[in-house]
This record gives structure tokens, sequence and C-alpha cells, in this order.
């Protein structure tokens, strides 16, 4: 009887971010697959990450010396040799240009990366990495998340773009069973102020400063940012300077499936993000009834708008009163805040987790073929990984 077949994930930290959100419901529609499926991460950074079954760490946080990052690379090494997988899976940059080299050293799997990352966030270095690895090779295929993210990769040499496929993100609904009034309870919240709220790694890029200068315009509205990050005592300086601090109010990070319980307490979703691949969070919003103010990125005015029917406002969030102005609309205008959550019920079907995992097994079946075809192998022969 021979084996499932084994699908490792690999990326950087643990933490209750995008990226890791996706690879935790890749990894359980692999499984229902009758996939056999491990996680690894490179270190945890989060005490409170739900991390998916079957998870192993390469370190117990992240390396800050020569012999830390040597010992995480050998273990990273000792995992993939150990678990013998038949794919590999790499996420975010740092996942893909350190686990994919360290992947071919030690394994015959063929390597998948996922451009999870926007390129503002790679340095040079990183980005020459990253192309060298794709025209090499290394990297057997590489998935992107959206048209506007392959229309970029699709300017790169034909040895890395010859390589790219488009798939699209799948995302699990956020529900709640709490009221508005309990879920405020829950966060510290005031209970009857208009609350403007954001689901984000705290990172410059985020853009979440935008949000912040909004409550120096209305002195009615309150903040409410959940994620954690470096940016945190940066966005609370500012909101200080500008005597708001009052009504900033950090939620702190939660295990995903409690991102509903957040969501129900908003009034409006602001999503100033300066650099995105797809923009989760703002889809998980939308479709949960939140009206959405995004930032004007091509990638969020394609993955919330669907035959010229737009999901969300999208401004220049760098303009504070435009930003306001948007934001003041989907709070009082109430046939806008219908029309929003009408066109946002798209979402689902249009990102589906099956479409998603199919989209994957037939990346799956391609490699399996050419690795076939090219060492006379069945698929049958359970100890060869493919």
């Amino acid at each position: 009887m021979t084996r499932p077949q084994r699908i490792l994930l690999i990326q950087t930290q643990g933490e209750n971010a995008g990226a890791q959100e996706i690879a935790r419901i890749l990894a359980e529609g692999f499984a229902a697959r009758g996939y056999e499926v491990s996680n690894l991460f490179f270190f945890r950074k989060s005490s409170t990450f739900s991390e998916p079954v079957n998870t192993f760490y390469c370190a117990p946080e992240r390396p800050s010396s020569p012999l830390q990052l040597m010992r995480m690379l050998l273990n990273l090494a000792r995992h993939i040799r150990h678990l013998q997988p038949d794919v590999i899976l790499t996420f975010q940059h740092y996942g893909n240009v350190i686990a994919a080299p360290v992947a071919r050293l030690v394994s015959s799997a063929p390597v998948v990366a996922n451009q999870v990352s926007a390129l503002a966030t790679m340095s040079k270095l990183l980005r020459a990495a990253d192309f060298c690895l794709g025209a090499a090779g290394v990297f057997k295929v590489v998935t992107v998340n959206s048209i506007d993210v392959q229309r970029i990769y699709a300017t790169y040499p034909k040895a890395y773009s010859d390589r790219v496929v488009h798939v699209a993100h799948g995302f699990a609904e956020r529900t709640s069973q709490l009221t508005r009034e309990a879920a405020r309870s829950v966060f510290g919240l005031p209970r009857d102020a208009a609350i403007l709220g954001c689901v984000a790694r705290l990172h410059p890029l985020k853009g979440l400063d935008h949000a912040v200068r909004l409550l120096a315009l209305r002195p009615d509205w309150h903040l409410a940012l959940l994620g954690q990050g470096p940016d945190r005592q940066r966005l609370l300086d500012l909101a200080t300077e500008l005597g708001v601090a009052d009504r900033l109010h950090f939620a702190g990070e939660v295990a995903p499936e409690r991102t509903g319980d957040f969501l129900v307490a908003l009034d409006a979703f602001v999503f100033p993000s300066a650099a995105e691949t797809f923009g989760l969070a703002a889809v998980e919003a939308a479709q949960a009834g939140v009206p959405v103010v995004a930032n004007k990125l091509p990638v969020l005015q394609e993955v919330l708008s669907a035959d010229d029917a737009p999901m969300a406002l999208f401004v220049d969030a760098a303009d504070t009163k435009e930003f306001a102005a948007a934001t003041s609309r989907v709070l009082t205008d109430r046939t806008l805040r219908a029309t929003l959550r009408q066109n946002a019920q798209q979402l689902k079907s249009r990102y589906s987790i099956d479409a998603m995992v199919e989209d994957y097994e037939r990346i799956f079946a391609t490699l399996f073929h050419r690795r076939t075809l090219q060492f006379g192998l069945s698929q049958d022969d359970s100890r060869t990984p493919i």
C-alpha cells in the first residue's frame, strides 16, 4: 500500500498574519484531500500564534548571531531530510530564498515558491537572489496571487517568467456569534463611538499613520488596530503628537478564527496599505459586511472589484481630507453601504478555498508527471520523493 503524497509548507516566522493564514488554509485543504501535510517555520515570532497541526520550528526565536543562523539552517536541512516531502511550498521572500536552496541540497522534491510578499518589502539583494533561484530552476513553479503581480513578473526574462502561475487566494469567512456591543467590550472599545478598524501587521508599509491622522480631523472617531509589529511605537507617538492617543486602540493579536469578533465591532474598515499582493484582510472585512475604504492600489482595485462593481471605496490614503471624506461617506450613506455589501457577496465564490487547492493540485500533477518522465518512476513508489 502506498503512502499519501507528502507536502511540506515552509515560511519564515510563526505569527498570525496573512501569509501564515494562507498556508494554514492550504494545509487544511490538502489534508482534507488525503495529502500528508507538515508545516515548517524558521522560528516562532508570536506567543499567540495559532499553529497548524504537524508544525515544526527550526529555532525558538529569530537568530541574532551567525552561529544561531547556522544552527537554524542546519535544523532546516534536517527537518526537510527527515520529512521526505514529495513537494515543497515556500512562502514569503525569506522563506523562498533561504528554504529553496537548502531544500535543493537535501531533497529532490520540487519547490513551488509563493510570491506573497510585495516587491517593496524586498531589498535589491533579495530580489536578485529570488530572480537567480527562479531563473536557475531552483523554483520549479512560482505562484502569484493576483493578476497585478503576475504582470510585474511577466516583465522578467523567460527563464523566470515562464514559471509564473496565477493562483488566486482563497479565504475563510470571518463570522462571529457576538453582538456589536459584546465584541466592543471584548476588545475594550467604546460602546457608542464610530469605530474605524484595520487588521494588519504594524509596519510602515501598511500606511497606518494615514489612518491615525483621520482622528485629528474627526474628534468623534476612534481607530482600532488588530495586529502586532515594529511600527506600534511610531503610531502611538504620532497619535500623542496629534492629541488623539486616547482614541487609538491597539487590540493586540488574536487567533484567525477570532478575527470575525473584531470585525463585528467596527463601523468601517480602513486599509491605507502602500504595498500588497492581494489584500487578504480587506477581502475578509468586505465579505463580512464591513464597508471598506482602501488605498487606490491597482491590486486592491483588481481584487475588490468585479464587473465594474466596486466592493470598496478607493482613495489616495496619503490625502487625509480625501481619506476622511470617503470614510465619512461609508459611515453615513446607508445606500452606499448596502451596495458595497451586496457587491462583496461575490467574493466568497470568486476566491474560494476549493478553487485555490485545486489550482495547486494541478501544479502538483504537472510536477509529478515531469518527475515520472524524467526518472521513469512510478507514482506507486512510496519511498522516492517526487
